[in-house]
C-alpha cells in the first residue's frame, strides 16, 4: 500500500482541459471541474498536502488553489522537479510519498521521479506511456478526481 503525503498537480492539461481562452480585452479564463475540486478538498481535510506546479502564471489559477485550500502553489516555474525537490524537502518527506500528475513533456521528471504518477487521457503518448496510472478521462474533466480515488479510495 503506499503512502501518499503530497499530491502535486500540473494546471494547463491536468486541472484544465488544456485550453486558454482570452476575451477582446485580453483577460483570460479556464475551466475548471467540480468534481476534481470537490476530490482536493477531501484529500486536503485527509490531512494529505496538495501542491501546484505549473509553467505559466494566472491570477486565475493563484483564486482557483485558495478555494480549494491548496497551500503549496507555484506558478511561472520552469524547472517544476527542483521546486518540487524543495517542497519534499520542506515537508520532511520522500519521493515515494509523493504522487505527480502530469500531461506534457516538462511533467516527465516528475512523473519518472514520483512514488505513483498518472496522466489524463489526452496526455502526450510519451507521458501516458510512463506514468503508473493513466486515467479514462481527458484533463479538466474528471482526471484529477479518478487520480486521487486511485490514491485515496473511492469519494463518498
Amino acid at each position: 500500500m503506499m503512502e501518499i503525503k503530497l499530491i502535486v498537480l500540473d494546471v494547463d492539461g491536468v486541472l484544465t482541459d488544456g485550453s486558454i481562452y482570452y476575451d477582446s480585452e485580453g483577460r483570460e479564463y479556464k475551466r475548471f471541474n467540480v468534481k476534481d475540486g470537490f476530490a482536493i478538498k477531501y484529500t486536503i481535510s485527509k490531512g494529505i498536502e496538495v501542491a501546484v506546479i505549473t509553467g505559466r502564471t494566472s491570477s486565475i489559477v493563484e483564486k482557483r488553489c485558495k478555494e480549494l485550500g491548496i497551500k503549496h502553489v507555484f506558478q511561472n516555474i520552469k524547472d517544476k522537479e527542483g521546486v518540487c525537490d524543495q517542497l519534499v524537502k520542506q515537508l520532511n518527506i520522500t519521493y515515494a510519498n509523493v504522487a505527480y500528475m502530469g500531461d506534457d513533456i516538462p511533467d516527465l521528471p516528475l512523473i519518472r521521479k514520483a512514488g505513483f504518477s498518472g496522466a489524463p487521457i489526452d496526455a502526450v503518448r510519451k507521458v501516458k506511456k510512463e506514468a503508473d496510472f493513466v486515467s479514462v478521462y481527458p484533463g479538466g474533466k474528471g482526471a484529477v478526481r479518478e487520480f486521487i480515488e486511485q490514491i485515496v479510495g473511492e469519494i463518498g
